[in-house]
């Protein structure tokens, strides 16, 4: 996959305040400081798209983003900031709680985890979340160029084997390292499948006469399955 263009669309602060259902969208989400704003400009290959903090938990806003014309790239607020007033974080794990399970048209959640961190329990709290809200999702390792190569798979392995109890089958993982270029078309890989899925689907059987085509939203809504209201965000 090439990206001929990224656009900025606009900073929600909910879900009401998103842009219209339309166009696929894939979003990106991880604990404060886990290079998400450096991986997503690296994906992009612009180095101003998402902006870079040293403060971490800076993104407060949902980004949205029109890459090529027909899909979009979610910049979320990174889980378990310790900037800024705890009043603050709540709204806004809130209002990415309430797009992460109401979104129809969210295609995959990357959720990015240190590679260089034993597992975190908050990192361990939010994929569990994402598994009881049965929201589609990818791990991605980041950082693994500050890690030995001996270090690394076995912080993975840990991690997998914390989460494995949740699954029958493990989720995909992949790693990336913005410092050596490293998992960008392998994130594009998974984009561009779901893409691929996205419109065959689309193309498929012809409407029987006098049948009405169903919306993106109503098709996206029937095809995932009901989650339950948990009693925590995350």
């Amino acid at each position: 996959m090439n990206i001929s263009s990224a656009i900025f669309d606009r900073s929600a602060p909910d879900l009401e305040s998103c842009p219209d259902e339309s166009l696929p969208e894939f979003a990106f989400i991880g604990r404060s400081n886990v290079g998400k704003s450096s991986l997503l400009n690296f994906l992009a290959g612009e180095e101003g798209l998402a902006r870079v903090s040293p403060t971490p938990g800076f993104t407060k806003m949902i980004n949205i983003f029109t890459v090529n014309k027909n899909w979009r790239l979610v910049d979320l607020p990174g889980y378990g900031f310790a900037q800024g007033a705890k009043k603050d974080s709540a709204k806004f794990n809130k209002a990415v709680a309430i797009y992460l399970r109401n979104r129809p048209n969210l295609t995959c959640v990357f959720a990015l985890i240190d590679s260089s961190l034993e597992p975190q329990e908050i990192d361990l709290e939010f994929i569990e979340w994402l598994v009881r809200n049965a929201i589609p999702f990818v791990l991605v390792f980041t950082k693994t160029d500050k890690i030995s190569a001996d270090e690394m798979p076995a912080n993975i392995t840990a991690f997998m084997d914390c989460i494995a109890p949740w699954f029958e089958e493990l989720p995909k993982y992949f790693t990336c390292s913005v410092k050596n270029e490293q998992g960008r078309q392998e994130l594009f890989g998974v984009i561009d499948e779901a893409l691929t899925a996205i419109y065959a689907e689309s193309n498929q059987a012809p409407l029987a006469e006098g049948e009405v085509a169903p919306t993106r939203k109503e098709k996206a809504k029937a095809a995932r399955p009901k989650r339950p209201n948990p009693a925590r965000p995350w």
